[in-house]
């Protein structure tokens, strides 16, 4: 059964919400404590996030953009906000699809149906020795440990698990970031490199990524 997370201070609306998504099958989760959104969001871990944009403390858009640094949950704005800037904002800092108040019940189901689909064909769960890899929620679990990478760590890791027991250059690396429209020069991605080697040894990992002098690195 998917969870579906909804993070809106208006009861009503969570209650028309929470109601239409167990009807049509859906665990749902509501979130709380929104002075600690981010931190309550990766402990709950939902399949997908509906996000109004006006909630308290940050709005929807900065929590949306702190999300996209550590995970790739599927989010859905679902929001009153109707202009075009609130959808080109929302749409640019990382939301897979923008519906305004009022929603058609209908319709808002076939949305999320659509948003999960298409995070399904990219939600590789991938084991690393004794660790699972959550490609799409940016996330390594071993045992009761979770780790969390920040979008470059995950782009970096990825590749290297997709070279894994082959030399990856300091360059290709690059321009794997590049091409995912991320901007990195050569001492960001040594800073995301050490990062990512911290992250794990955590979960007992960290000598998994061997420097090679001269040549680069190799995940074995």
């Amino acid at each position: 059964m998917k969870k579906i997370l909804i993070v809106e201070d208006d009861r009503s609306i969570v209650s028309e919400l929470e109601a239409l998504l167990i009807h049509a099958g859906y665990a749902v989760e509501i979130l709380k404590d929104f002075q600690n959104a981010l931190e309550e969001v990766l402990k709950i871990l939902p399949d997908l996030i509906l996000l109004d944009i006006n909630i308290p403390y940050l709005n929807g858009e900065v929590l949306l953009q702190s999300l996209r640094k550590v995970s790739n949950i599927p989010v859905i704005m679902v929001t009153s906000r109707a202009s075009e800037t609130d959808e080109v904002l929302s749409m640019s800092y990382g939301a897979d699809d923008y519906v305004t108040k009022p929603y058609n019940p209908t319709i808002l189901l076939l949305r999320i149906q659509a948003v999960l689909k298409r995070s399904e064909k990219t939600l590789d769960t991938v084991s690393f020795k004794d660790a699972v890899v959550y490609i799409q929620k940016g996330m390594i679990k071993k045992g009761d440990i979770e780790v969390f990478l920040t979008k470059n760590e995950m782009i970096i890791f990825n590749y290297l698990l997709n070279h894994q027991n082959v030399i990856v250059t300091r360059d290709e690396l690059m321009t794997d970031l590049w091409n995912n429209n991320e901007y990195i020069n050569d001492n960001a991605l040594t800073v995301n490199i050490s990062r990512l080697r911290a992250k794990l040894k955590e979960v007992g990992l960290g000598e998994a990524i061997e420097t090679r002098k001269g040549m680069g690195y190799i995940l074995s």
